[in-house]
């Protein structure tokens, strides 16, 4: 059984600082892989080791580069979704994984429906996610669609998505709300970022 905790979860004040903190973590990772590489690329005309390190920065830095632009543009859905839907607390489980694998929470909604969601842009340790309440946790969102979750607290707002999404979930009570926010396309599919 879900308490909900507020007309919406930005009107909860650790929830608008934890979203703060979303943002310069997200900042500080587009600045940390994007001008090192750049520092580099300026300097290559004058040093060797300059271009070298400019190679190997972009070899290493990538894969990662595209994620981290697209998240840091992401935490307006965050934003929104903190904007439009109350804080509930639930059960949870965080299922053990083998390494590699997504980081995953499974939230028991209903006694015939629990909702794995994956935790993105990368997994956050599960002792972060657990805080001092390891069995609960505090979600904003729709179920079918995926959201935020937090620590109990609000302090620490992270996007989830549904682990398997199901575009046969389309419609019903909820249905514009998720997709005004962004949860969820227009073709009725979750979003995963």
């Amino acid at each position: 059984m879900s308490v909900t905790l507020a007309k919406v979860a930005w009107d909860h004040p650790p929830t608008t600082v934890g979203y703060k903190r979303l943002v310069m973590r997200r900042l500080i990772w587009v600045l940390c892989l994007g001008v090192p590489p750049l520092i580099a690329l300026s300097c290559s005309g004058v040093s060797r080791r300059a271009a070298w390190a400019f190679i190997i920065m972009m070899i290493l830095g990538t894969p990662y580069l595209p994620w981290v632009v697209v998240m840091y543009f992401r935490r307006h859905r965050v934003a929104a979704v903190l904007q439009a839907y109350p804080w509930q607390e639930w059960p949870c489980h965080h299922p053990r994984r083998p390494p590699g694998s997504p980081a995953t929470i499974a939230i028991p909604f209903r006694e015939d429906f629990t909702a794995m969601f994956r935790v993105i842009p990368f997994p956050v340790p599960v002792p972060v996610m657990e805080g001092d309440h390891p069995d609960r946790i505090w979600f904003a969102g729709d179920p079918r669609f995926g959201g935020v979750v937090s620590p109990v607290g609000g302090h620490y707002p992270v996007r989830v998505v549904p682990h398997t999404p199901r575009r046969e979930e389309c419609g019903g009570d909820g249905f514009d709300l998720a997709r005004r926010v962004g949860l969820v396309r227009a073709s009725g599919k979750a979003t995963r970022t």
